[in-house]
């Protein structure tokens, strides 16, 4: 892998300063239209997240004519 950095070095490096912790969503639904429109059944079995790593998401919808928007802000912190 490489050698390794000393940790002070590390420190001067890391992330943080432009973290933002804010986000803004500006999606927008119009002029749309929905004729002779079924909709369904949404559902999530045992084990659908088996072997799942991670931040597993799950969206889900169902209707007609929307609009889903998801932000996921996630802050992680090293330390020895």
């Amino acid at each position: 892998m490489g050698q390794s950095i000393d940790s002070r070095v590390l420190d001067k490096l890391s992330g943080g300063s432009d973290v933002s912790e804010q986000m803004t969503l500006t999606g927008t639904v119009s002029n749309d239209n929905a004729d002779h429109v079924v909709t369904g059944f949404n559902s999530i079995g045992a084990g659908s997240f088996n072997g799942a790593a991670g931040v597993p998401m799950v969206i889900q919808n169902t209707g007609n004519n929307v609009l889903i928007q998801n932000a996921t802000i996630i802050n992680v912190q090293f330390k020895p």
